[in-house]
């Protein structure tokens, strides 16, 4: 009895100790995560205003929601943003990994060189030299006029507009790429050499082999890279303003006007939770179609 009640003491300080561990992370996910939450939601149902207070509670905000062309137009320049960054961005990722997943010297540094962008990207300071690239007489215009092309007015004409802020986000595909490099790295050889001497070609082993190996990645960057697109926020803000004509106004830079220019913050906290429902709706979906097309390994252990 006396051994498993000190067995039952040391699990009790393992637990403690363990819980000492994550409460600082609990503390501040309950200050800066679920208090702002739950205001923001209380709020959503009040005219709160950044200077004059609250005056009014109801459905007010989200009935404008439902009747404003403005803010429609802009959840379906958010989507049209992320149908455009996010199979482009996977794509130069998945390509550059499998250049990259091959035994020869110096790929580590290249591996490095790829992914800077991705740190780097996401920062205020490569918006402002993004802008600097693009502007009527920056670098982009002067490449092509040593072409013999004529200039392109990048930042005032809404697809070029809408192609500036989509290729820096498509330049930023370190981290998707480094999923997609493990994952190709965890293939086992062996299959490879089998379905060789089987006769099968490069396609038949990347399309029955690589591919549903590495699905479970493919689908974690599709999660991750969808929610990250929809929330962009520093490219539309410091290069565009949300212009030319709003056609670059993504919801996350509406959600910041309505709060801090016209001060409708009840108006910006309905923003935030319609767009977290529609985000939320969109990613179930994404998962729901996972038992189709996603392999894991540990599935052909069960069968």
């Amino acid at each position: 009895m006396k051994r498993n009640s000190g067995k039952s003491d040391r699990l009790t300080r393992h637990e403690r100790e363990g819980l000492q561990f994550i409460s600082l992370w609990i503390t501040g996910f309950i200050i800066l995560r679920l208090f702002p939450a739950v205001f923001s939601f209380i709020f959503s149902f009040s005219d709160y205003s950044l200077f004059g207070g609250i005056s009014e509670w109801g459905m007010m905000n989200y009935e404008k929601i439902a009747g404003d062309i403005t803010i429609i137009t802009s959840l379906f320049t958010t989507l049209e943003y992320s149908l455009i960054t996010v199979p482009l961005r996977l794509l130069t990722a998945f390509g550059v990994a499998l250049l990259l997943n091959r035994n020869i010297k110096g790929m580590a540094f290249f591996r490095t060189v790829f992914y800077i962008p991705s740190v780097l990207g996401s920062s205020v300071a490569v918006a402002i030299l993004w802008t600097a690239l693009f502007r009527n007489d920056g670098t982009a215009n002067a490449l092509l006029s040593s072409l013999g092309l004529p200039e392109v007015n990048w930042l005032s004409e809404k697809g070029s507009a809408m192609f500036v802020i989509s290729l820096l986000r498509i330049w930023q595909f370190g981290s998707s790429m480094v999923v997609f490099l493990t994952a190709l790295r965890s293939v086992p050889r062996d299959l490879y050499e089998a379905a060789e001497i089987d006769g099968a070609g490069k396609m038949r082993r990347f399309t029955s082999i690589t591919l549903p190996f590495i699905s479970p990645a493919i689908f974690f960057n599709i999660i991750t890279q969808i929610g990250l697109a929809m929330q962009e926020f520093n490219a539309p803000f410091v290069i565009t303003k949300g212009g030319p004509r709003g056609s670059t106004t993504l919801i996350s830079l509406l959600i910041y006007n309505s709060a801090f220019q016209m001060r409708d913050l009840g108006l910006s906290c309905a923003l935030t939770w319609v767009f977290f429902i529609i985000l939320s709706v969109l990613i179930a979906v994404i998962f729901s179609t996972q038992k189709h097309w996603v392999f894991y390994a540990d599935e052909t252990e069960e069968l």
